[in-house]
C-alpha cells in the first residue's frame, strides 16, 4: 500500500484508512463492546456472576493465543481484503446465536468461536495494512489514527446502542423487568450484528487488491523471519508493553460496574460513565500517535505508562463516594487517554524496535501470543476480586493490579527505549565499517 499511496489521491488513500478504522472496531462490538457497557445488564440477563463472564472470556483468550501465532504469517501470505472480510462476516453471525441468550456452556463456545474469527483471520492482516498505509516515516501517526478513530467509532455506536437501550427500557429502569431488560440488550445485539456484517461488505470494496507493484516489495512470508523476530529483544520488550496496556484496556471493563457498585448509578447511567471512558479513545490516540513522531514512540509510551499508574493508584485509595463525580471523571479521563494512548502506540514500536518489514506478521503474532495473555487471566481474576468482595474493596483492588502493570510497563518501555537506541547506534556503525572499508 505504501508504494501505491505515492501517486494516490487524497480520497484514495483516505478510504483504505477508514475501512481499516470502522473494520477494526466493528470486529470487537459483539464480544467486548457489549459487555463493556452493559456489564450489570448483561449480568443480570444472562444470570451470571463476574467469575462466570471471566471463565467465558478466558475461553476466548485461550483460542486466541492459539490463533494469534499462526494467524502473523497467514497476514504475510494472503491479502488483508480477503482475510478481514471473511472475518466480519462470520463473527457478525455470532451475534444471532448470542441474542438466543445461551447457557454459559454455549456462551463459553461462542466466545471461543470468536476467538478464532476475531484473530486467526482478523488482527495480524489489520496491523500489516496499518503499518503498510503508514509507510518508515509516520508509524505514530499511522496507528495512532487507527486506534482513535476506531475509539470515535466505538463511541458513536456505543451512543447510539445506549439510546436503543434506553428507548427499551421502561422509565423507571429500577422497575424494569427480566423480560424487559433482555429485550432491550437483545435489540442491542441485533444493532451490533447487523454493523459488523455492513462493515464486511464495506471491506471487501474499498481495500485494494494486492497488484504488481504491492509485489516488488518482496513482503511474502519468510520462515526464517520468524526467527529474526525470536532473537529480538526489542519484540520481548514490547510485548511485556502490550501486555501491560492491555491489562490496562480490560481493567477498563470494570468502569461501568463500579459506577453502578460504589457511586449509585443506574444501569443506564452506568452505560453512559463507560460511554464517556470510550469518547476520550480517539483524542487521545491520535495526539499520542502524532506527538510520538516528533518525540518518540518510546518516549510517549514511557509517559503515558506512568500516568496510566498514577490514574490507576488514585483509584485504588478508595478516594470516590457518591455524589465525587468531579473528581471521578477527572481521574476517569485522564487514565482511559492514557490507556487509550498506549493502544495507539503499541504497534508503532516496531519501527524504533528495528523490526524488517517483511517480518511484520511474524512480530505480530509473536507479540500478541504474549501481550493478549490479559484475554485469559484478567476475566476470571476481576471476577474473583469483585465476587470474593463484593462492593468498593474489590473494585479497589482491581485498580491496584492495573497500578502494579503500570509500573511494570513503564520499566519496559524504558528497556525497550535503551535497547532501541543501542541496536540503531550499533547498526550505524556497522555501515560506516563497510563504508570505510
Amino acid at each position: 500500500m505504501q508504494n501505491l499511496d505515492r501517486e494516490a489521491t487524497p480520497v484514495r488513500r483516505f478510504i483504505p484508512i477508514l475501512a481499516l478504522i470502522v473494520a477494526g472496531e466493528a470486529i470487537f462490538f459483539l464480544p467486548f463492546v457489549l459487555p463493556r457497557l452493559f456489564r450489570p445488564t448483561l449480568l443480570d440477563v444472562f444470570n451470571l456472576t463476574n467469575l462466570e463472564l471471566g471463565f467465558a472470556f478466558s475461553v476466548y483468550g485461550v483460542v486466541a493465543m492459539l490463533a494469534y501465532f499462526p494467524g502473523g504469517p497467514l497476514a504475510d501470505w494472503f491479502s488483508a481484503r480477503k482475510l478481514m472480510a471473511s472475518a466480519l462476516f462470520v463473527t457478525s453471525l455470532g451475534g444471532l446465536v448470542m441474542a438466543s441468550i445461551p447457557s454459559l456452556a454455549g456462551l463459553k463456545l461462542l466466545y471461543g468461536f470468536w476467538g478464532v474469527t476475531t484473530i486467526l483471520l482478523f488482527w495480524a492482516p489489520l496491523i500489516r495494512a496499518t503499518r503498510e498505509w503508514g509507510g518508515t516515516k509516520l508509524p505514530g501517526r499511522a496507528f495512532g489514527v487507527l486506534d482513535g478513530g476506531r475509539g470515535l467509532v466505538s463511541a458513536a455506536i456505543g451512543s447510539g446502542a445506549v439510546v436503543l437501550f434506553a428507548f427499551f427500557m421502561p422509565p423507571e429502569v429500577h422497575s424494569a423487568t427480566p423480560a424487559e431488560r433482555a429485550n432491550a440488550l437483545r435489540q442491542v445485539i441485533f444493532l451490533f450484528s447487523g454493523i459488523t456484517f455492513a462493515v464486511a461488505i464495506v471491506v471487501w470494496f474499498a481495500l485494494p487488491r494486492r497488484s504488481e507493484p504491492f509485489k516488488e516489495l518482496k513482503t511474502k512470508f519468510q520462515p526464517q523471519g520468524v526467527g529474526r523476530v525470536l532473537r529480538m529483544p526489542t519484540v520481548w520488550l514490547q510485548a511485556i508493553v502490550v501486555v501491560c496496556a492491555y491489562v490496562g484496556y480490560k481493567g477498563l471493563d470494570d468502569i461501568s460496574l463500579y459506577a453502578h457498585d460504589v457511586l449509585g448509578f443506574d444501569e443506564i447511567q452506568a452505560a453512559r460513565v463507560g460511554t464517556l471512558s470510550m469518547w476520550v479513545r480517539p483524542f487521545a490516540a491520535i495526539l499520542a500517535g502524532l506527538l510520538a513522531d516528533r518525540f518518540g514512540v518510546a518516549r510517549m509510551t514511557m509517559l503515558s505508562m506512568l500516568v496510566f499508574g498514577i490514574g490507576s493508584g488514585v483509584m485504588a485509595t478508595g478516594a470516590f463516594r457518591p455524589g465525587m463525580t468531579v473528581f471521578f471523571f477527572a481521574i476517569l479521563m485522564s487514565t482511559s487517554a492514557a490507556v487509550f494512548a498506549l493502544r495507539g502506540l503499541y504497534y508503532a514500536m516496531m519501527e524504533e524496535g528495528r523490526v524488517p518489514f517483511a517480518d511484520t506478521g511474524s512480530a505480530v503474532g509473536i507479540v500478541s501470543v504474549v501481550g493478549y495473555t490479559p484475554d485469559i487471566f484478567m476475566g476470571p481474576l476481576m471476577g474473583v476480586l469483585l465476587d470474593r468482595w463484593p462492593g468498593e474493596m474489590g473494585h479497589r483492588y482491581v485498580f491496584a493490579l492495573l497500578c502494579f502493570f503500570a509500573m511494570v510497563g513503564l520499566v519496559a518501555s524504558i528497556f525497550f527505549r535503551r535497547t532501541g537506541v543501542a541496536a540503531a547506534d550499533g547498526g550505524q556503525q556497522h555501515r560506516q565499517g563497510k563504508q570505510g572499508n
